[in-house]
């Protein structure tokens, strides 16, 4: 081997089985060819790790390397097959690459970093050099890789949650790892089948010890629990139930603010977002307006401290506590005249042993609806999704903290290694 063709073996990581047989380069259209040759002594079947004999080499293939110099750089070999008593013919794994791939695992390591770190696939599809279907389907690659490697053992407390996938009520359901804040899984649709699949993603073994589930008041996210992990407490979760109390507050509002406007009082014109907001999240000056408001004989003023008061309502001790403090709260609420805060009063009323499970597990869907942004950016750098499994490749993507890349948590054997390890087993 020239001094050349070891410079480039070392580059591209190969063992002593194979060598550079030549360097091709063409400066013309700025590519780099590395024709590589199998020079090992003896090869083993890349499914059970026997050793076999040599049969014959495949046709000539070739492999995307990391750039050298700002050229492209390309692996080619006809790499050997073996003849296995057992497999049959094989043909044998390099170490430079994965099963059918086009790519090196330097390049497609480089390539998960580089998508990453984009603001979207098709700029980063530009700065690998490659088309937007060979970007996803590296994507694809990686978190089929990373979900193999995955370890599910440690998964206690579950939340179930929708996104929104089209227009409309388009919907995909998401099951989330609450104390790991990552994505486990997607499916389409938020139907009783679409969790079915969702719990799929555990094994038996690992549903009994799920301890508890977060989820929003949806039949069929409770009725899919109920079946799969039934030993597991269903929470229903505290951001949704503010997200009702807040749509509430707001009918009331806008239908106030239709009767005020007629008589042209404008009271209640651009406090929408304020009446969405937590007091210490608001000025000064906007606490003066609710503080207005609410000494104001408004319908709007009533509804908001109606909604404010069920915050105190976490605050309590116990589930005893809670019940009490809920029945207290009930009692105004329902007494307002003021339809919508009576119609979730009610809701969360036939809803209230599951709401006070969250005295025995203080979950919510809190890492959830964070990863909620970035899910909305994933699908405005799309600029929307037409097919449900590419949404779902990019949120395990980018969401689901997997080892995506080749070698990661996995070390790469060569082939004397697998040589050794067979003659262990």
């Amino acid at each position: 081997m020239n001094l050349l063709s070891r410079h480039y073996h070392q580059l591209v990581g190969l063992n002593e089985d194979w060598v550079i047989a030549d360097v091709q380069l063409d400066v013309r259209n700025k590519t780099l060819t590395l024709p590589l040759e199998f020079v090992g002594d003896h090869v083993v079947c890349p499914e059970c790790g026997a050793a076999c004999s040599m049969k014959d080499h495949s046709t000539e293939r070739s492999w995307r390397h990391l750039d050298a110099m700002q050229f492209q750089t390309i692996l080619t070999a006809r790499v050997p097959r073996c003849s296995c008593e057992t497999c049959g013919v094989k043909t044998i794994a390099v170490p430079w690459a994965d099963k059918h791939s086009r790519f090196t695992l330097l390049f497609e390591a480089f390539a998960i970093d580089v998508l990453q770190a984009s603001q979207s696939i098709q700029s980063a599809a530009l700065l690998l050099g490659i088309d937007w279907s060979t970007a996803q389907a590296i994507m694809k690659r990686a978190v089929g890789r990373g979900l193999e490697r995955r370890s599910l053992d440690k998964v206690r407390h579950v939340g179930i949650d929708e996104k929104s996938f089209g227009k409309g009520q388009d919907y995909v359901s998401v099951m989330t790892d609450i104390d790991q804040s990552r994505v486990l899984e997607v499916t389409p649709d938020r139907t009783t089948e679409s969790a079915d699949e969702l719990w799929k993603t555990l094994s038996r073994k690992q549903r009994r010890k799920v301890k508890a589930v977060c989820m929003d008041m949806w039949q069929a996210y409770e009725t899919s629990t109920e079946t799969n992990a039934p030993n597991a407490l269903i929470v229903h979760d505290r951001f949704h139930i503010a997200k009702y109390l807040n749509e509430a507050v707001d009918k009331v509002r806008s239908a106030e603010h239709r009767e005020l406007q007629q008589t042209g009082d404008d009271r209640l014109k651009g406090m929408r977002q304020t009446l969405l907001f937590n007091p210490e999240n608001l000025s000064d000056e906007k606490n003066d307006e609710i503080a207005a408001l609410r000494r104001s004989t408004l319908a709007t003023g009533r509804a908001w401290s109606i909604k404010e008061m069920f915050r105190f309502f976490w605050q309590e001790l116990d589930a005893v506590g809670g019940r009490a403090f809920f029945d207290s709260w009930y009692a105004w609420a329902i007494r307002s005249r003021l339809t919508p805060i009576k119609k979730v009063a009610r809701m969360l009323k036939n809803r209230l042993d599951r709401i006070l499970t969250w005295f025995s597990a203080p979950i919510s869907n809190g890492p959830a609806e964070g990863f909620n942004s970035r899910i909305q950016s994933i699908k405005s750098a799309a600029r929307g999704f037409r097919i449900f499994e590419h949404y779902r490749i990019r949120i395990l993507f980018f969401c689901g903290k997997l080892a995506l890349k080749p070698g990661e948590n996995q070390p790469q054997k060569t082939q004397k290694n697998r040589d050794k390890s067979h003659l262990r087993r």
